[in-house]
């Protein structure tokens, strides 16, 4: 720390908007240490300031090693009315875009040594994350960001998070034009704007300059935003197809189209407008039906459209909305050094892997964008302040964060890929693979998510290992995306995945068990364009054999040119499932020890009680019954979706969630009468919902999901029966919870 404090020591570098928000925010510190703010109000204040509790489990990373000495013992979260945190959290830091200055790369990194462990976290959505920083230094944490034009606001709570962007924007061959500048503009146009700051939950904006390519993934997002040019009047005029209401989590929705063209000049006053409608027609009572989805969901495009046109032509004229078109070109970097001829000749196997996928030849001749490969996502200080040096050097003094959790180095002349090649393998950042099977993507999971339920990051970080060569083999095979979350959440964007994990958990011989959701057949391309579907729960440990059967199929029996996605509909999800079906049983039937530990734990996964047998067998309550009953329903629903019997499809969705529902009430209340669907549902609020007993994912979302329940007819469409199966999916998930909590007990 300089001479006496930093808020001094920085003065005017911060602006003054930012520093009158940061010292409000030390205040409420103070005030809650003090017990005059209430927890539950103080709570949203960190949120929007990015700041995190965290999970304290063991105190070690994925690989079991322990983490490094910290300024503060680690220990619980305490509740207590004059604490805030007795152990440290995570600070989330927005990136807009993901592009940042060489200047603010070094700032962070000194921050990460200063008040963090060293290592910077790259998220799915451009933002890099802290680890176990005390919420005593965020303030002087977010003044020295601040001071380089980085803010935490709004990097968490109910509001406009980081607006994500094509990583390539400026450089790639295929987009209509740069969309750097109107993501710009919209993330500081929505920072802090007044309609922004009234919702029930998190929003989320996405621009892709191309509609083919998945840098973007517009089609998981609130507003989704993809570059386009049309002729009017003998003049090309830029705009934008916009897509709304896309979101993942346990039901996940993909993004309704909203108009295939809007004007550059209306882009700002239409994201405005959609704020404001979600403000009013958001739901507030039930967070787990508080995302924009949901307001498409029951009210329909039409009519959607119809609101949004309607705060559209109330709004006050703002300068802002046009503003940032008079210099369009305000963000964009240019190479520091002359365009180069050729890329150079590989020297090893290791660099000609590096130079086919990390290296990526610009639309500007001469130049290329380079991409660094971050396993985990994770980059060291040491690390960073070289990549901050190489980026003064050799690409303008920028640098950009991707939704593959790596970084990307653009405006490199070709002339110096050979030298940047050995610089960066000199520090381990020349992992080549960038873009392949090996390039895995997850979420911090188990790890420190106090969600987490499977070590997302330990399987992970053994994929990347085990499939290395799969990468280096140049087929189909190498093309493939996988992807790990360590709960419904879907930080890891499992469902967008060729092959993805979603971390679940089981019951088994009275002891909790780690389990993976398989989730096969998602569209990584086309801006994330279709959702795969869970086939079975598979143990944490054999998820990587899981993985070998599937690519091992794919690669054998693929037809020319057929994608993994068209392969996994042609054989059919039954044969899927077959090809796993051991691996579903093998956490059932006479399960070795090794499957109740998760990766990169040595411990025993749970000790949880669940009853005890007599005689020969164990006795079989109600609700295991009825979770075996719904799992089969589940997997009829989707068998039947395949064929294509979508009513079919539905009916099977609701009924298995009638089972499971079925299952607890027998198991809560064995003496009541539940002859049909309607006694059913009428105990099962009585008995269990309105019981007060549930905590977790149970109580968190899973019982609002009884509403399509209500309805005798289901819906008959693809997507929204695809949504049911989800749903059932995501009830199923919070039934096994209960079980494991020993929640329903008589």
């Amino acid at each position: 720390m300089p001479n006496g404090s930093w808020k001094e020591a920085l003065g005017s570098k911060v602006p003054a908007s930012w520093a009158a928000e940061i010292d409000d925010f030390e205040l409420q510190i103070r005030l809650r240490k003090a017990g005059k703010v209430d927890e539950k109000v103080f709570a949203e204040t960190r949120l929007r300031r990015g700041a995190y509790g965290q999970r304290y489990d063991n105190g070690q990373r994925h690989d079991g090693e322990e983490t490094r000495a910290l300024r503060y013992p680690c220990g619980e979260l305490t509740k207590g009315p004059n604490t805030v945190w007795d152990a440290p959290g995570m600070q989330r830091i927005k990136i807009p875009y993901g592009k940042m200055t060489a200047e603010q790369l070094d700032v962070l990194c000194e921050v990460a040594e200063e008040y963090s462990d060293d290592i910077l976290h790259i998220t799915t959505r451009q933002d890099i994350q802290l680890h176990f920083v005390h919420i005593d230094d965020t303030p002087d944490l977010m003044r020295r960001l601040a001071a380089v034009g980085i803010t935490t606001r709004e990097a968490c709570g109910n509001t406009v998070r980081n607006v994500t962007a094509c990583s390539i924007a400026g450089v790639c061959r295929d987009e209509a034009f740069d969309v750097v500048p109107y993501a710009h503009a919209t993330a500081f146009f929505l920072l802090g704007h007044p309609d922004t700051q009234d919702f029930g939950r998190k929003f989320k904006v996405a621009f892709s300059g191309c509609a083919g390519h998945a840098c973007g993934i517009t089609g998981i997002h609130d507003i989704g935003c993809i570059a386009r040019v049309r002729n009017t009047d003998g003049r090309a005029e830029r705009g934008f197809e916009v897509y709304v209401g896309g979101g993942l989590g346990p039901v996940p929705q993909q993004a309704q189209l909203f108009s295939e063209f809007v004007p550059e000049r209306e882009l700002l006053p239409l994201c405005q407008a959609i704020s404001r409608v979600f403000a009013a027609h958001g739901e507030r009572a039930n967070r787990a039906r508080a995302r924009l989805k949901f307001v498409l969901k029951k009210a329909g495009i039409e009519q959607f459209k119809a609101w949004v046109e309607e705060e559209r032509a109330g709004l006050t004229p703002d300068p802002r909305w046009t503003a940032f078109l008079e210099d369009l070109h305000s963000t964009t970097p240019r190479g520091l050094r002359p365009a180069g001829k050729a890329l150079p000749p590989a020297r090893s196997d290791a660099m000609a892997l590096w130079l086919k996928r990390n290296v990526y030849l610009q639309r500007q001749p001469g130049y290329a964008a380079v991409t660094i490969r971050l396993p985990l996502g994770d980059l060291t200080s040491a690390q960073g302040r070289f990549l901050a040096d190489v980026a003064r050097e050799l690409s303008g003094g920028e640098l950009v964060t991707t939704v593959d959790q790596n970084l990307v180095l653009q405006w490199v002349s070709v002339d110096d890929i050979a030298s940047l090649y050995e610089r960066l393998a000199a520090k381990q950042l020349a992992t080549p693979g960038a873009g392949t099977i090996a390039d895995v993507t997850s979420c911090p999971g188990t790890d420190t998510c106090k969600l987490g339920i499977s070590s997302s990051r330990g399987l992970a970080a053994t994929l990347q290992t085990e499939l290395a060569a799969a990468a280096a083999a140049g087929d189909a095979v190498s093309d493939l995306h996988v992807k790990c979350s360590g709960c419904s959440n879907s930080c890891g964007q499992h469902h967008i995945a060729d092959i993805g994990f979603l971390g679940v958990s089981r019951s088994v011989k009275g002891n909790r068990m780690p389990h993976f959701q398989l989730v096969v057949g998602g569209q990584w391309t086309n801006n994330g364009g279709s959702f795969g579907l869970a086939i079975g729960a598979i143990p944490s440990k054999l998820a990587p054999t899981a993985v070998k059967r599937l690519t091992d199929g794919f690669r054998a029996e693929r037809q020319p040119d057929e994608s993994f996605q068209a392969w996994s509909q042609r054989i059919g999800k039954k044969a899927l499932r077959d090809r796993v079906q051991d691996l579903i049983d093998a956490g059932t039937t006479n399960p070795e020890p090794s499957l109740f530990q998760d990766w990169g734990d040595p411990r025993t996964y749970s000790i949880s009680d669940m009853g005890v047998g007599e005689c020969a067998g164990e006795v079989i309550s109600p609700l295991e019954f009825g979770l075996a009953a719904s799992e089969q329903k589940i997997f009829e629903a989707q068998l039947a979706l395949e064929a294509e019997r979508m009513q079919e499809a539905s009916n099977k969705a609701r009924a298995a969630m009638l089972e499971a529902a079925r299952g607890m009430v027998r198991h809560a209340a064995p003496l009541i009468r539940i002859d049909d669907d309607a006694a059913v549902l009428a105990a099962f609020r009585k008995h269990v919902q309105d019981s007060d007993r549930f905590t977790g994912l149970a109580n968190r979302f899973a019982f609002q999901l009884l509403r399509p329940l209500e309805a005798d007819v289901g819906p008959s469409d693809q997507n929204a029966v695809h949504q049911r199966i989800g749903e059932a999916q995501a009830f199923l998930e919070a039934a096994y919870e209960i079980q494991a909590q020993g929640a329903v007990a008589r």
